[in-house]
């Protein structure tokens, strides 16, 4: 008789983490080979991974596609992921998508042709495909919501979820602010006088929505033996 062994992912996909930045994004650059633009509030993403752009009809940028070869303009689109809590290194990861600006009826069409994540791990390329059949995390719209108000007015638990740490994190810490948040965990930054780490603290089950979350955290806190902490190497 075969072991059953748990394969349940414990964080999100790199296709996951791309698409979640995109769904909270508000602004993006766009640079084409003649123009840099600084889109905000133009962009929309469609459950498919499809990127629409909605300038005005004069701009700019609608002008330079339609005036582009075949009504086709390369473009570069970079979205970067910023930390809500005023935290040290606040960018978590940006994100560069490469294709095709076309129109479309309901604005600017972007073809994809390159997908690429940048976190402190490195850099990777995600498949279109695993782009386009993932979705944010389900956290995602609301996490900047959910780590100000943690930050704001439960540093109590911030701290607790520290001292639950332990031995495992390096001696000094000065200060600890929520990092991040998704369906599998909760992360903090634990700053120190020079340099910083992060404390991942999973949760015992995945949480779908903001009040699940909350409600794991206050699990971990009343049942320290759930909390399994994972950090990363200072920087």
């Amino acid at each position: 008789m075969s072991a059953v062994t748990d394969t349940a992912p414990s964080e999100q996909s790199a296709a996951e983490r791309v698409r979640s930045v995109l769904a909270q994004a508000v602004s993006l650059s766009l640079t084409t080979d003649g123009q840099c633009y600084d889109l905000i509030g133009m962009h929309t993403l469609g459950r498919n991974g499809r990127i629409t752009l909605t300038p005005q009809a004069d701009s700019p940028l609608t002008a330079e596609v339609v005036a582009a070869p075949r009504g086709s303009l390369a473009a570069l689109l970079e979205f970067t992921d910023i930390a809500p809590t005023p935290l040290r290194d606040r960018v978590r990861a940006r994100v560069t998508i490469s294709g095709w600006l076309a129109t479309a009826e309901d604005g600017l069409r972007l073809d994809l042709a390159r997908v690429t994540l940048k976190t402190a791990a490195g850099t990777q390329d995600v498949s279109l495909d695993a782009f386009t059949l993932a979705q944010p995390d389900p956290l995602a719209v609301e996490e900047a919501a959910m780590l100000t108000h943690l930050a704001d007015a439960h540093g109590d638990m911030v701290a607790d979820l520290v001292v639950l740490a332990g031995s495992r994190l390096p001696y000094g810490v000065v200060r600890a602010l929520p990092l991040a948040v998704d369906r599998y965990a909760i992360t903090l930054r634990c700053e120190y006088r020079e340099g910083h780490c992060d404390l991942r603290v999973p949760f015992p089950t995945e949480a779908r929505d903001a009040a699940e979350a909350g409600e794991q955290v206050r699990r971990i806190l009343t049942t320290p033996s759930c909390a399994h902490h994972h950090h990363s190497p200072r920087r």
